[in-house]
């Protein structure tokens, strides 16, 4: 047994981000400025997206991609349960509904069949989640908004790096939100990108920021104006220099971070292939996955033990596991006001049952790797020997 806890997904800050950040508390600028710039030029260019706006969560770019399409009261918007509550908040915010439709059985991605039926005169937007790193079906949702004159604003918390068919998650005119917090794949601590066309960004900018017409740099600059306009009741959603300056060197380590990742999971789908216990992630043909979550599902009756008894296992083997994610519909707030039921979306709500994440961050050694997999097996052998036994 490991003598010390193995943290689920802790960041990874090297001096490059140190030195930076520290070259920022030396200058003329901490909130928004030359360092934000440059960061969303960089992710732009490496997400291949026509361009790009920091901002401080992902979950600041969803909001302000729902108010930029003027989405709001006796609208729909069509999203999946199975995702952190933050992408289904953000439509109760700008007054709408959210419409919750089931997911596909293999990768847990919102399931585009469903969503067709679930289609009204209301709705107004689909809103997928590229869950635990792997594309959603975006041929047919972008294929069913065109039908339906729709948008689709893309939630990719998951998916830096991620691609579908040849093209980077982010690169298309679909307003696209990523996050960048502690536990994301590259990190500002906290933060996140929306990515689209100029147009639309220019946009989304002015409502990021209160609504002005000019933001900080532009008003402060030595080359700038004190005038502005508020031309909108906007947001105070900007990316600080600070946190850009960590965003800079992450950016510039994701592909090697991304690798790692690759590794690591390659090791567990090695390991666990041959086992009867578990169902294990899934990555179609179409599609490079981010692999943020590897997520292991127990199957039903393999183990005399349900899957929160698991997690217990693994936690008093020091190994840091987590879950992804516990439906929309069953948290109180949205069960209450829509009055959903635990099996209204099966998929979602059996496979929620079953999951657990792993540990998987490109901080882990190959011992930290080879002890996740000894603990998972350990657990399992166990549980055969105490079943046998019992017969």
């Amino acid at each position: 047994m490991r003598e010390t806890h193995l943290p689920f997904s802790p960041p990874l800050i090297g001096q490059e981000e140190i030195d930076e950040v520290v070259d920022t508390l030396r200058s003329d600028w901490l909130t928004t400025g030359p360092k934000t710039k440059q960061f969303e030029q960089d992710f732009a260019r490496f997400t291949q997206a026509p361009a790009a706006l920091a901002l401080n969560s992902c979950t600041a770019g969803l909001h302000t991609a729902l108010v930029a399409h003027n989405i709001g009261p006796g609208d729909e918007v069509i999203t999946t349960p199975l995702t952190f509550a933050a992408s289904v908040n953000v439509i109760e915010h700008v007054g709408a509904r959210p419409v919750l439709v089931d997911v596909e059985p293999d990768t847990l991605n919102i399931d585009p069949r469903q969503i067709a039926r679930a289609i009204t005169d209301r709705t107004k937007a689909i809103l997928p989640v590229h869950f635990a790193g792997h594309p959603v079906d975006l041929d047919a949702i972008n294929a069913l908004a065109e039908e339906n004159n729709l948008c689709v604003i893309e939630d990719a918390a998951h998916a830096p790096s991620a691609q579908y068919k040849g093209r980077m998650i982010g690169s298309g005119d679909n307003p696209t939100a990523f996050s960048f917090y502690a536990t994301k794949n590259m990190t500002t601590g906290e933060g996140g990108m929306l990515t689209g066309s100029p147009e639309f960004l220019e946009q989304a900018r002015v409502i990021s920021l209160h609504g002005l017409s000019r933001d900080a740099w532009q008003r402060y600059d030595e080359k700038g104006s004190w005038k502005y306009d508020v031309v909108c009741p906007g947001f105070k959603y900007n990316m600080t220099d600070l946190q850009a300056s960590l965003g800079i060197w992450q950016l510039r380590k994701l592909e090697s971070f991304q690798q790692r990742r690759v590794q690591i999971v390659a090791a567990y789908q090695e390991a666990f292939a041959e086992s009867l216990a578990f169902q294990l992630p899934a990555e179609r043909e179409e599609v490079v996955h981010a692999w943020h979550l590897y997520v292991l599902r127990l199957l039903p009756n393999a183990l005399p033990i349900s899957r929160d008894e698991f997690i217990q296992e693994m936690k008093k083997r020091k190994i840091g596991v987590s879950v992804h994610f516990i439906p929309i519909h069953l948290h109180s707030y949205y069960r209450n006001k829509y009055g959903y039921r635990a099996d209204d979306f099966p998929v979602a709500h059996d496979n929620y049952q079953q999951s657990f994440s792993l540990p998987l961050h490109p901080g882990m050694t190959d011992q930290d790797v080879a002890d996740v997999i000894h603990a998972v097996r350990e657990i399992v052998t166990q549980c055969r020997r105490k079943r046998g036994a019992a017969a």
